[in-house]
């Protein structure tokens, strides 16, 4: 027997065609749920089938996000995936990424065609993107005036920042006339000069928010010369409004925080920045003070009145110690000259007359110390200690 095939060759051949099939990589299937089973490992798993048959699906659980309600049996829906051949088992399933509840099957058609169109364009490019200011003071409100959306960018506006001004357009959001209106507030606020319009409502179903997903809106939104930011829906809501906006926030009261920057935060920080500032002033200062010293100090230690002074002082310790030098060395001197005075005291021919004796000289001043110098009738000279007494000679005894 020839070309005989295993099971599992057969089931890659098969699998292998559907993945070559353009088609079948991403396709819309339409029909009503049944043996819907949310398996515990966050998988889904369900049928989808009409009048004519059935076709096996199953939703991974990292494509729940394309989700956005309880699927149950019964329900008419639209799943868009990939069709693919399961090799074990020999069978070919749906692999949905996003599953939508039918009667917006078509809406959602004309929003990804439309969303396409722009995006080519370039109406999405960051380029085009304008910041939101930071300290908004008259903002613009593009919505219905008695919905929950305006009440809640009310409240919060007004807890973040009362002195705001808000001028709100009260627009319809809803229905055929929905996006003429909208068109037709955003162009009569970009008129007043605002800082920032926000533009949006409350949440709903695909068929309720058509009107943000209108051609006429997105492009009133990209020619608007003021910052505009998206506010359509809830969280898990898109549409190209929020693409075209400059900012989309997921909901009304989101929009309001984006717009509206807290005072009670802004008053925090210019407490602390005053805080900082100061600290930073009195630190300045310390340090200027401190360098104010110490060059007062060099420019007292360098200048001619600080060396004048201090070579003042040199001189004045120099004399001090000269003169008490001198009076050591006088003392000194004059305790020497003490002890030679009283050495001499006993050789001085005064200290002799003091004690009795005399001088004798003759007539010619010569000293008389033996009785052979002189002979009766001369004249002689005795000095005693207090004066001179003259003498003749009139006997000579002694001597030889």
């Amino acid at each position: 027997m020839k070309n005989v095939y295993s099971v599992g060759q057969v089931n890659r051949y098969i699998k292998d065609m559907f993945a070559q099939d353009f088609m079948l990589k991403r396709i819309y299937v339409k029909g009503e749920v049944s043996n819907c089973k949310y398996h515990t490992s966050g998988h889904i798993y369900f049928s989808l089938k009409d009048e004519t048959g059935s076709i096996a699906c199953v939703m991974f659980a990292s494509s729940r996000g394309g989700l956005t309600f309880p699927m149950r049996d019964g329900q008419q829906v639209v799943a868009l995936g990939s069709v693919g051949v399961y090799e074990r088992d020999g069978k070919y399933q749906l692999y949905a990424s996003e599953i939508i509840a039918d009667g917006a099957g078509l809406l959602y058609e004309r929003f990804e065609a439309l969303k396409k169109e722009l995006e080519e364009m370039g109406m999405f490019a960051p380029e085009y993107k304008r910041p939101i200011p930071a300290y908004a003071k008259k903002i613009g409100i593009v919505t219905a005036p008695s919905g929950a959306a305006i009440r809640d960018i009310q409240n919060i506006a007004y807890r973040r920042n009362p002195y705001v001004q808000m001028i709100l357009y009260p627009a319809v959001v809803q229905g055929r006339d929905a996006a003429p209106s909208i068109v037709k507030g955003i162009e009569t606020l970009d008129r007043l000069g605002l800082d920032v319009l926000i533009v949006g409502r409350g949440g709903g179903s695909i068929e309720d928010l058509w009107a943000f997903n209108e051609e006429s809106v997105a492009y009133a939104i990209f020619h608007c010369k003021t910052p505009v930011i998206s506010a359509v829906g809830h969280e898990t809501d898109f549409t190209i409004a929020d693409y075209v906006a400059d900012l989309r926030a997921p909901t009304p009261s989101a929009a309001a925080e984006l717009a509206v920057a807290d005072i009670r935060k802004l008053t925090e920080q210019m407490r602390q920045l005053e805080e900082r500032l100061a600290k930073g002033m009195e630190k300045r200062l310390t340090d200027v003070r401190t360098r104010m010293e110490y060059l007062r100090g060099k420019l007292l230690l360098l200048s001619p009145k600080s060396r004048v002074r201090e070579q003042r002082q040199t001189l004045m310790e120099k004399e001090e110690r000269l003169q008490h030098r001198m009076e050591t060395v006088l003392a000194e001197k004059r305790h020497r000259m003490l002890l030679y005075a009283e050495r001499l005291k006993g050789l001085s021919p005064l200290d002799k007359l003091q004690q009795g004796y005399s001088y004798t000289a003759d007539s010619s001043g010569r000293t008389v110390t033996r009785t052979a110098q002189v002979a009766v009738g001369d004249m002689l000279s005795v000095y005693v200690t207090d004066g001179c007494i003259r003498a003749e000679v009139t006997e000579i005894s002694g001597g030889k």
